[in-house]
């Protein structure tokens, strides 16, 4: 039992799991920015189509996106609130994209919960933090 209470007494804090988490996000987010930037320069196709062929829509979403991950991951890295903003609204942007305007965008379940999951994860991690710092 003793090696329990040890693991647990060692486990960092979960302000310094959060900040962890939140640059494992930003990592994901600068990765796909890089990819939404390629698609645009037109360095790689989407769905089969290049950059200047597809709809106006789909042009509009990329070029979104494209800005919105990489601002939100320097955000998600310096660990700063505007970065976890950023962040939540471009999740929240994603589901209703792929939910409401399934039509135009297309429906991607797998995304949707990804993105149900990493905000539950955050939530939670927010939720051990506040109670570890009311106890201290």
């Amino acid at each position: 039992m003793t090696g329990l209470q040890d693991l647990a007494s060692a486990r960092p804090s979960w302000s310094v799991v959060l900040v962890f988490y939140l640059r494992v996000m930003s990592l994901l987010l600068i990765g796909g920015g890089v990819i939404h930037w390629a698609r645009i320069v037109g360095l790689t196709p989407w769905r089969g189509l290049m950059f200047w062929d597809m709809p106006t829509e789909w042009q509009a979403a990329i070029i979104f996106f494209a800005v919105l991950d990489l601002v939100a991951a320097i955000g998600l890295w310096l660990a700063v609130s505007w970065g976890t903003v950023m962040w939540l609204f471009r999740a929240i942007s994603q589901i209703v994209m792929h939910t409401l305007f399934s039509d135009v965008y297309g429906r991607r379940p797998y995304e949707i919960a990804f993105y149900l999951l990493t905000i539950a994860i955050y939530l939670i991690l927010i939720y051990l933090m506040e109670r570890e710092n009311r106890t201290n």
